[in-house]
C-alpha cells in the first residue's frame, strides 16, 4: 500500500537508492576488507577508514530511505529523502576517493 505521502514516480526512485545504497555499503566492507588482505601488513591505512566511513554513511542513507518510504507525513518524507540523497553523494564521493587512494598506494 502506497502512502499517501510519496507519489508512485518518487516512491519508485527511492526505492532504487534503497537498494543502491546497501549495495554500496556492501561493496566499501568488501573494499576495505580486501585492501587490508592485500596489504598483507598490520597497519590499518587511510583507506581502509575512507571505505568503512562510506559505508556507515551509506547505512544511514539506507535508513533514511527505508522510513521515507514508512512515513504517512509529507513534510518528514521531503527531508528524509533530501538527507538520503546528500548522504548518498558524500558515501559516493568517499568511496570513489578511497579507490583512487587504493590505486595509487597499490602499485
Amino acid at each position: 500500500m502506497t502512502p499517501p505521502a510519496m507519489n508512485p514516480t518518487v516512491r519508485e526512485d527511492v526505492r532504487h537508492l534503497l537498494s543502491a545504497s546497501g549495495t554500496m555499503s556492501g561493496l566499501c566492507i568488501t573494499a576495505a576488507t580486501l585492501f587490508s588482505s592485500v596489504r598483507n601488513t598490520a597497519n590499518d591505512t587511510i583507506v581502509d577508514d575512507i571505505f568503512v566511513l562510506s559505508a556507515l554513511i551509506f547505512l544511514l542513507c539506507t535508513y533514511c530511505l527505508f522510513w521515507a518510504l514508512r512515513s504517512r507525513r509529507p513534510r518528514l518524507v521531503l527531508m528524509l529523502t533530501r538527507l538520503a540523497d546528500v548522504l548518498f553523494a558524500v558515501a559516493l564521493t568517499a568511496m570513489v576517493s578511497g579507490g583512487f587512494i587504493m590505486t595509487y598506494t597499490l602499485w
